[in-house]
């Protein structure tokens, strides 16, 4: 089972690619992952049906004892048929669904796939921390799925709701799942429902479990976001909110209510919200023009009278509970996949505009009608058997003096007849002949025949509904192993005939009710009427979003005021505030003072003392920004006298980016310091900078003085060789001893380059004209470069060739393009002779880092600094040749192999970032070893890398770019670099 949950995983991750080759194909490779699932799942079954669950695990958090822990009971093996089977049948589906459609077939399919995966894994999940993952899972894909026409408005909006809904509901439950964890000592389900806890802490978190479920499960009050979903495309619908994601809730109810319903607040609260989402959802479906806004509804409704029942708790409301279950995800998935035929062959589910289809298409009619004969509980349907169940089970519990049970019925029996008159309302309006408003009969809607194997997927599911009628004495003896989990000495079983008795009498009855309900809603036009209630919970939900944007509109007016000056200055007085307050606290200082530790520091500090004065005397923007990587500069001296190479030459390479950096924003601001708008308060400012200086000086001596025992840096140069196999204590400690830090560190790298390259890209990351010039060389030329020089002709860069050898060499693709006062024909030989000489230098750095001075930061600084060295030398088309790739793809590749060497040893069943080593012997060579550590410097220099282009490409190329569209005639000027 976890073999089969990794490869749901790891088939996700291919699909997009073979996408790419096999088009809608691809859904049959999909298809194959459920298939497995499914076929395992029956194997299995005599061992499930005799008792033997079968049960995997692997320890994943041992100190909090989690585990990646699967075990099939027979709810677990009911659920994994439904989620697998019914999952394969709607990928075989989406092959005809989308023929002939390319855009988005990869992202689709394998984002259906992930969530088959994801429901897989919570449906078999022992660990209850382990199912709030899962569960968390589904709602992040179900959002990506139900929004995947991105380019709607509406789907994007019923995306963002389901999203918001269902996962507040799912931090919810996470807590009631801590609290029952808490409680039992055990994050294992099997063994907290054996414990079965009471009191008062466990029916607070009983009522968070149930938040959870309600909203997963789209009960009342959390119904609206189940139709605004069906905004995504059919197959979508089908699976996630007919079999699936819809189904989680149901499936946490069922598992938690044998052991918790007749704890206080369980039982009141599944029956009455049950009822309500029940006879809410029948009324609205027969208000619907739209069949699948019809279908929607019509499962709120059932899901409301699934919840009721399995959630009540008893062995006979388990058993009815779980066949409703079963049934419930055969016929509706069948009738959303045959709306979806609908829908592709007419473009169109309003049911006004359908008429005669039925005549037309005979075998997808009578496919609907034993999908809605079994939703209706007619029989011989599986419905039927299972709304026998429910009503036997009911009335038991009501006679027993049950009274919620009694509340339950009542509810349920009208539910039931609004269920068969939506159902009826669904069979006229998709299949029927409609009469215009004078009675006469409207012309037949044209049908094009579908595609040859779209009514296979609706075929197997409604002959299956149709099929567990006939065969109910065998579904019972597989399905009461469930029910039997549950208390109560009922001995009903499941059976398509049990006589003459009250609940075929209340069948018969809704039935009569179900008939009358359609005809009178006809007769009446009580379905074109305006709506019931003037505030529904959907108008709930967007009033209190439209108020929580309104509310950050305001914050954001007061606080962010746009103002550097007000935000680094709130920051500092907080920083004096908090800071002061604590050494106040305790004025008992330590205070151990040395004049100097090195008489370097001596020349240094004036130096840096005065530029920093200067700096802030400094009228003028560069001279200012000058004199401040002056002060960096002076710790370059002081780390370096201090014996810590490392760090000096990090602080090199990071002054000197930070200059050009600084460079090229100040290329759009005024040259002179208050040239638009003046300093304000200077004196204020003055006194603040004084307490924060004052203040960080103060924290620095006393921190100092503070040690009272050896510091643990004393051993770290014996423990980065014995642990991280590396003599440089610095890189050892960055890639291994405290790897995960710097992971979040090149996460805040990445987020800062993704937010510099949208802050000034509009529309996409990189610039396109950067790469023209490379094209407008012809192919043969580019491949002739590297043995041919360029030489630069009028009609642009030509190999040389006889005719044109006293043309001016090119020594970079992009100097011709740069303006005539911008270009410098030494800098461009300096360049071209220095480029790969400083990007060998850069590998040099990385691979000796682990030993030697130097690393992956260091050495994609330095590989940077040659990309900047190509783009001052040749502008921005020069940047393009040179680095031709995007940089997300760089910070991309970066991550994937950082987190990739912190993820792969778990495979082997070591702990995260666990190194490994080669070592051996080679002639002339000798000793070598290479430690995976190295790897994670890869990552990291890909992440630098990836930045210093990302900030080339905005605030450099693209800036360059906007300047020239601003000023056309500044590239002659000499405004513009190229």
């Amino acid at each position: 089972m976890l073999v089969l949950l990794a490869l749901f995983a790891a088939g996700a991750l291919v699909l997009p690619i073979l996408a790419k080759w096999l088009g809608a194909h691809v859904f049959w490779v999909a298809a194959l992952f459920p298939v497995a699932a499914l076929v395992q799942a029956v194997i299995v079954s005599p061992q499930v049906v005799g008792g033997d669950i079968p049960y995997e695990s692997y320890t994943w958090i041992a100190p909090l004892g989690i585990e990646l822990s699967m075990r099939m009971d027979t709810l677990s093996w009911v659920m994994t048929l439904v989620v697998t089977g019914v999952g394969a049948l709607v990928l075989l589906y989406c092959r005809v669904y989308f023929r002939g459609k390319t855009a988005g077939l990869g992202r689709f399919s394998a984002v259906l796939l992930a969530f088959a995966g994801a429901m897989y894994g919570l449906v078999l999940t022992d660990d209850a921390v382990m199912l709030v993952m899962f569960w968390e899972i589904t709602s992040i894909l179900s959002y990506l799925l139900i929004g995947h026409y991105y380019t709607r408005a509406a789907s994007r909006r019923a995306a963002l709701q389901a999203l918001l809904v269902t996962t507040l509901g799912g931090l919810v439950m996470f807590v009631g799942i801590v609290l029952l964890v808490v409680e039992t000592g055990t994050s294992s389900i099997s063994a907290i429902l054996e414990l079965a806890p009471s009191g008062a802490l466990v029916d607070v978190a009983l009522v968070l479990l149930l938040v959870g479920a309600v909203s997963k499960s789209a009960l009342f009050p959390f119904h609206f976001w189940l139709p605004g979903a069906m905004a995504a495309p059919t197959p979508v619908s089908a699976y996630l909110h007919a079999a699936a994601m819809v189904k989680a809730g149901i499936y946490l109810l069922a598992r938690f209510a044998p052991a918790f319903a007749e704890e206080g607040p369980w039982r009141p609260i599944i029956v009455t919200l049950g009822v309500i989402t029940m006879l809410h959802g029948g009324v609205q479906a027969l208000r619907e023009t739209d069949l699948k806004r019809i279908l929607a509804f019509g499962t709120v409704s059932q899901l409301g009278f699934i919840s009721a029942i399995i959630g009540y708790g008893t062995r006979d409301m388990a058993l009815a509970g779980i066949a409703l279950l079963l049934s419930h995800a055969l016929f509706k998935s069948s009738l959303f996949l045959i709306v979806g035929v609908i829908d592709r062959q007419l473009s169109t589910r309003d049911i006004r505009e359908l008429s005669g289809v039925g005549r037309q298409a005979p075998t997808m009619a009578a496919l609907a009608m034993v999908a809605v004969a079994t939703m209706a509980g007619l029989p011989p349907t599986l419905g039927f058997v299972a709304k026998e169940a429910a009503f036997t089970a009911l009335l038991e519990e009501a006679s027993a003096g049950g009274a919620w049970a009694l509340v339950a019925l009542v509810g349920v029996v009208v539910g039931s007849a609004l269920t068969l008159a939506y159902g009826l309302r669904f069979i006229w309006g998709a299949f029927w002949t409609k009469r215009g408003a004078g009675g006469e009969r409207l012309e037949p809607t044209h049908w094009p025949d579908p595609p040859l194997g779209f009514l296979g997927s609706p075929l197997v599911l409604s002959t299956l509904a149709l099929a567990g009628g006939l065969v109910a004495p065998l579904l019972d003896s597989v399905l009461s192993g469930y029910a039997d989990s549950a208390p109560g000495d009922g001995e009903y079983h499941l059976a398509l005939w049990h006589g003459l008795e009250p609940a075929l009498a209340l069948s018969a009855l809704t039935i009569v009710g179900g008939v009358g309900v359609f005809w009178l809603v006809r007769a009446r036009g009580w379905d074109r009427a305006r709506r019931i209630l003037r505030l529904q919970a959907g108008d709930v939900y967007y009033l209190v979003t439209r108020g929580i944007d309104r509310l950050s509109v305001l914050v954001t007016s007061i606080t962010q005021r746009g103002s550097l000056p007000a935000y680094v200055g709130t920051v500092f007085v907080v920083f004096v505030v908090a800071e002061g307050v604590v050494l106040l606290a305790d004025p008992e200082w330590k205070i151990a003072l040395d004049a100097w530790q090195h008489p370097v520091q001596l020349a240094i500090a004036p130096i840096m003392i005065a530029a920093g004065i200067l700096a802030v005397r400094a009228r003028k923007r560069y001279t200012g920004v000058v004199l401040v990587s002056a002060t960096g500069l002076g710790m370059v001296v002081l780390f370096a006298v201090e014996g810590a190479p490392d760090l000096a030459l990090t602080q090199v390479l990071v002054e000197s980016v930070t200059l050009i950096a600084f460079t090229l924003v100040l290329r759009r601001l005024p040259s002179r310091v208050g040239s638009h708008n003046g300093s304000v308060a200077p004196v204020v400012r003055a006194v603040l900078a004084i307490a924060v200086g004052a203040t960080m000086a103060v924290i620095v001596v006393v921190a100092t003085s503070a040690r009272i025992h050896e510091p643990i840096s004393v051993d770290w140069a014996e423990m980065a060789y014995e642990i991280g196999h590396g003599r440089n204590i610095v890189n050892v400690a960055l890639v291994d001893l405290r790897g995960w830090d710097t992971m979040g560190e090149l996460s805040v790298l990445v987020l800062a380059a993704t937010g510099v390259a949208s802050l000034v890209f509009v529309t996409q990351r990189s610039d396109n004209t950067l790469q023209r010039l490379r094209k407008k060389i012809p192919r043969s030329a580019r491949r002739a470069v590297r043995s041919r020089p360029l030489v630069e002709t009028t009609d642009g860069l030509r190999l040389q060739t006889v005719e044109n050898r006293d043309r001016p060499r090119a020594w970079l693709v992009g100097g011709q393009r740069m303006s005539r006062e911008s270009r410098s024909i030494l800098l461009e030989v300096i360049v071209r002779i220095l480029f790969h000489t400083i990007i060998v230098v850069s590998l040099y750095l990385l691979f000796a880092g682990h030993n030697l001075p130097g690393g992956g930061f260091a050495g994609g600084l330095v590989a940077g600094m040659a990309l900047v060295m190509r783009y001052i030398a040749g502008g921005r088309y020069e940047l393009g040749a040179a680095a031709p790739r995007d940089a997300g793809q760089l910070l991309g590749a970066g991550m994937v192999l950082a987190v990739g060497t912190a993820v792969v040893p778990l495979l082997f069943g070591l702990d995260p970032l666990t190194r490994g080593v080669w070592e051996a012997e080679l002639p002339l060579v000798g000793h070598i070893e290479f430690v995976t550590s190295t790897i994670f410097d890869v990552g990291v220099y890909l992440v630098v890398i990836g930045l210093v282009l990302d900030v080339l490409r905005s605030l450099g190329a693209e800036v360059d770019r906007q300047l020239r569209e601003e000023n056309p005639v500044a590239e002659e000027t000499g405004q513009v670099r190229g």
